[in-house]
């Protein structure tokens, strides 16, 4: 199908790896699908993809690559753009691109993602994907044995120094301002050797474009050589806020930590016709989790078109018959009223 048909099955709103797996499993089912793709993948600061199976190491960019091509090996349109609006139709949605362009779909599958929102510290920004980390699972490995630095901007930064100490016995957490920790906090960070440094981090010190270490506000460089911070996860919800659909606060050690898309196991949201997969209805979410949530709600999605389709066939098959049998019935009610005026005569 051509974008000038303008009606696909399924419209995917986001192409990184819960859109493409989406996309690819929909596709195989012979369903006409479009993917529009902003082009702000989330780990694109990342140099590589993680805990990945078949695919450890890959660069973000060329798995994007190779999932592009899989998916238009099987028919998907994939196009480049932001969609401004999503609105509902009686038989489907309305999807309208940030040049004009609109198409209609049967269905839709949000994969935007969400934005990691750094706290207001110099150099910070810069280094983010870098040295500057917040997952150990997918960048612990390449920074162990390292001098790691734990920036403290919630009350879940014991438990992070706690679980990085797994990865190296060089931690040191930054109380950057952060409410005093309880005794036993200190306890169980004294008894896996994670020192406390107490202060406000002013920012971060570079050379020769490397990361080497932290600078209080009073002057103080302490050396570290990655730094970890949790972000505030928001998720890219505008699209799906536009169809009703409002994002949920997330807490974590009664801290909100960001705000996801409520949806049911298999991606459905309450609005019908509407699926979310990957960060923006799970915030914690890998790549290759995110890639089976997409895969999860195209299966759904597929389901609930077969029924559809299925239920407009039986209502097409039983239309002609419905109409024999209204003729059927006129005929014998003229046949009776003519042979009623026969014996009258």
């Amino acid at each position: 199908m051509s974008e000038i048909n303008q009606r696909y099955d399924v419209v995917v709103i986001g192409g990184g790896a819960a859109g493409l797996s989406g996309a690819l499993a929909l596709s195989r089912a012979r369903r006409s699908v479009l993917v529009i793709d902003g082009g702000r993948p989330r780990n694109a600061p990342a140099s590589h993809v993680h805990n990945y199976l078949g695919r450890e190491g890959t660069p973000p960019s060329e798995l994007l690559s190779v999932g592009r091509a899989e998916a238009e090996a099987y028919g998907a349109e994939i196009v480049q753009g932001e969609v401004v609006e999503a609105e509902k139709l009686s038989d489907g949605f309305r999807v309208v691109r940030e040049d004009g362009s609109v198409v209609e779909a049967r269905r839709l599958l949000v994969t935007t993602g969400l934005v990691d929102e750094l706290p207001a510290v110099e150099g910070l920004a810069e280094r983010w994907g870098r040295e500057v980390l917040h997952c150990p699972y997918c960048h612990g490995w390449e920074v162990r044995d390292q001098a790691v630095g734990i920036l403290a901007v919630s009350p879940m930064a014991v438990h992070q120094a706690l679980l990085w100490r797994q990865w190296t016995d060089d931690v040191v957490l930054f109380r950057h301002g952060q409410a005093d920790f309880g005794d036993e906090d200190y306890e169980r960070l004294a008894a896996r050797g994670i020192g406390v440094v107490d202060g406000e981090v002013a920012g971060l010190e570079v050379a020769d474009d490397r990361f080497t270490g932290v600078r209080l506000a009073g002057g103080r460089v302490i050396p570290r050589e990655a730094l970890v911070v949790q972000p505030r996860f928001t998720a890219r919800s505008a699209v799906l806020e536009g169809l009703g659909l409002r994002p949920t606060e997330l807490e974590v050690g009664g801290h909100v930590v960001g705000t996801y898309i409520a949806a049911d196991p298999a991606g459905a949201t309450d609005v019908p016709g509407v699926w979310v997969a990957g960060n923006v209805a799970n915030l914690m979410e890998q790549v290759v989790g995110a890639a089976a949530a997409g895969l999860k709600s195209a299966s759904m999605i597929n389901m609930d078109l077969v029924d559809e389709d299925t239920r407009r066939a039986v209502e097409g098959r039983r239309a002609p018959f419905s109409a024999e049998a209204e003729r059927q019935v006129t005929e014998r009610v003229l046949g009776d009223r003519r042979h009623g005026l026969q014996e009258a005569r």
